[in-house]
């Protein structure tokens, strides 16, 4: 008889308990939470990952573009908007004859130390909902606020045109020097001969 034949003969008595059993049996769950929860992690890592690339891919372009409506000469507009993080927007949208219109700006505000500060995300907003004066090819002007448009071509008196928007329970007061320049605020009119335009 040979050392395998001796072995086998001698642990064919031998019966694993029910204990062992079920110890294997709670190994292979384990090991299949384990596999689920590894499964879990590298999926979420992944999503992750995206989410930077993507992040970081509008990053690279200059910052994250979002859809907003704004009103554009009276009328309320679907804009695609770019923020630029450094006090500057651009903006795309159809104007009312179907033209695709690009246009942008921006500021500062200037510290008390002299430091220039790029505006904010909220500021930069707060001066596109601002009302806006159009000087038209025909020699009339325009006040626009919102909704509102309003025709200012003939009141002018010296130069100077003062005009009082309401728009539910908000009022803004419109300076407007005949193409030297506009100042909008909401509580009281501007001196036309404190923004230094002529």
């Amino acid at each position: 008889m040979t050392n395998k034949e001796k072995y086998k003969k001698a642990f064919s008595a031998v019966r694993p308990s029910d204990e062992f059993t079920l110890e294997v049996e709670k190994m292979k769950k384990i090991k299949k939470q384990h596999f689920f929860k590894t499964m879990v992690a590298s999926i979420a890592v992944c999503v992750l990952f995206m989410a930077s690339a993507t992040v970081a891919y509008a990053m690279d372009v200059g910052g994250i573009q979002r859809t907003i409506q704004l009103w554009i000469h009276g009328d309320c507009t679907n804009v695609t908007i770019q923020f630029d993080g450094d006090g500057t927007y651009n903006m795309e949208y159809t104007d009312a004859d179907g033209n695709e219109q690009f246009t942008g700006g921006g500021g500062v505000e200037i510290a008390p130390d002299g430091r220039t500060i790029p505006l904010s995300e909220e500021e930069l907003m707060e001066h596109l909902m601002m009302p806006d004066v159009t000087y038209e090819d025909d020699g009339s002007v325009w006040v626009y606020w919102f909704d509102q448009k309003v025709d200012i071509t003939d009141k002018f008196v010296d130069g100077v045109c003062y005009v009082k928007l309401v728009k539910d329970e908000e009022t803004m007061y419109v300076t407007v020097k005949y193409k030297g320049g506009y100042a909008a605020g909401p509580h009281k009119f501007t001196d036309p001969d404190s923004w230094g335009c002529e």
